[in-house]
């Protein structure tokens, strides 16, 4: 590969819903990608994520995609969280008001299909063993399917790889953090007698248990037994997970069939930094967290939006300073913030100290009760209340999501389809940006007068109520790269 091609090109390492979205993002900008994934070539049905939030089905209508995965599944409107404490998805400010309940299997089937579509070149049974970065690039040490290790290089890459991370094991970060939960049990079976609902979760003395529809006659069964925290290797047969299912839920609804049966172990683990020179982190090789909330594979996919676009930017010679920085700056928080509340759920579900009982039942009513802390409750959980800092004196906007606004002939997910930055403004606009194909502009539905510049990613870099046409100008400028105009 020449020197030139080089500085163009990404690789992404991991082919989960992560790596999937980052890579048809690039590729659909113009940017050459090459993904890399250690195992062989299939999409697996025993996969542990099975909730899409709000946000992420926002993130895929921009993409064209939430329409075709709605169908793969079912809706549900309330969380049940404690006995006390229930949230209402139905008042979510979104689109998608609810949480989706399908398998990460139909999401990854979509992307993937997506990612071939734009271009990007598939590399299976290729596992990263080395990594040298420097001013101008990245080379990889890659193990292919017959054993022999050859060097890729490319202007950035991103490790989408997992909890292990053979990236960041490369680059030297730690991964610090402990085991919330020592031993879960997770199994797909089919049931003689269906449940009442989509989702069905309870907790009862020493066991837990939740039970997931997906749709085609096969059941998510997740749940564990304090009093038979094993290692993962253990030995897992159907029985046991009937009797925690029984304990926890008073039936294990006539369970039989099992097609996947196994252990693991929940952590909480995040790196101290999401980029080192030219490498990225993004999904579980940056975070983990409990399954509490359901937001793992939701927060990986978001930080595949974030990064996407800054990233292409950056091939393409077009990033203003310090855009690829932001990345960290604005995701890092995000994560901790998802490792807070999902450890916080998980060590609340699991009291037995009088103590915690009683602050568990305190927080429950306040939530219940508190329609602030409701929303903010449900923020976090969907997704749709995370905004990233803003500059001193910004626009309130700055920073926050954009909701998918009625504009003329459209809504904003579609104008977002692009990939490009959006410029909502009530009159015509043919500045920098237009014609270089960075920047599409439309007009309000309404009688709105304000303008707003929607990033790729769905959130205002910049807005302002009654702007000249200068005002608008400076702005593009300062967000789609110096060369604009």
């Amino acid at each position: 590969m020449n020197g030139t091609a080089t500085h163009r090109t990404v690789i992404v390492v991991g082919s989960g819903p992560t790596g999937l979205l980052l890579a048809g993002d690039l590729a659909t900008a113009g940017v050459p990608v090459t993904l890399l994934e250690r195992r062989p070539h299939k999409i697996s049905n025993l996969s542990r994520a099975f909730g899409v939030h709000a946000r992420t089905l926002e993130q895929l209508d921009a993409r064209g995609l939430a329409e075709e995965l709605l169908a793969t599944g079912d809706t549900i409107t309330g969380l049940r969280l404690f006995r006390r404490l229930s949230l209402d998805l139905s008042g979510l400010p979104s689109r998608f008001p609810f949480l989706l309940i399908t398998p990460q299997y139909e999401v990854e089937r979509l992307l993937e299909r997506r990612a071939r579509q734009a271009g990007v070149e598939f590399a299976y049974e290729s596992e990263v063993v080395g990594l040298r970065q420097d001013g101008a690039g990245v080379d990889l040490d890659v193990r292919g399917p017959d054993g022999a290790v050859t060097t890729r290089r490319a202007a950035y890459v991103v490790g989408a790889d997992g909890h292990r991370s053979a990236v960041r094991e490369a680059i030297g970060l730690d991964f610090p953090g402990v085991s919330v939960i020592r031993s879960l049990i997770l199994a797909d079976v089919r049931l003689a007698k269906e449940p009442e609902g989509v989702l069905t979760v309870n907790g009862r003395g020493d066991a837990f248990a939740m039970i997931a529809s997906f749709g085609d006659g096969w059941y998510r069964v997740m749940g564990w037994n304090r009093r038979n925290e094993v290692s993962d290797d253990a030995p897992l047969h159907l029985d046991e997970v009937k009797e925690i299912t029984r304990r926890a839920l008073g039936t294990d609804h006539g369970m039989h069939d099992a097609r996947w049966l196994s252990r693991f172990h929940s952590d909480e683990r995040q790196a101290p930094h999401y980029r080192v020179g030219r490498v990225f982190l993004a999904g579980d090789a940056a975070h983990v967290h409990s399954p509490a909330g359901g937001q793992g594979m939701n927060t990986g996919l978001q930080d595949a939006a974030n990064l996407s676009w800054k990233l292409a930017a950056a091939v393409q010679g077009r990033a203003p300073e310090g855009l690829l920085d932001s990345y960290e700056a604005e995701r890092h928080p995000v994560g901790k913030a998802v490792l807070r509340s999902s450890g916080g759920l998980v060590r609340l579900a699991r009291a037995q100290n009088p103590l915690l009982r009683a602050v568990r039942a305190l927080v429950s009513a306040a939530v219940d009760r508190t329609p602030p802390l409701q929303r903010k409750a449900l923020g976090q959980i969907t997704g749709i209340g995370y905004a990233y800092p803003a500059p001193r004196g910004a626009h309130r906007l700055t920073g926050t999501r954009v909701p998918d606004v009625a504009l003329k002939g459209g809504r904003l997910h579609e104008a977002l389809r692009g990939g490009r930055f959006v410029l909502i403004t009530p009159g015509p606009y043919q500045g920098p940006g237009v014609r270089e194909g960075w920047l599409t502009v439309t007009r309000w539905a309404g009688e709105r007068r304000s303008t707003v510049l929607v990033r790729p990613d769905g959130y205002a870099a910049w807005a302002a109520d009654s702007p000249t046409t200068a005002d608008i100008d400076a702005a593009v400028t300062r967000h789609l790269g110096h060369q604009a105009g």
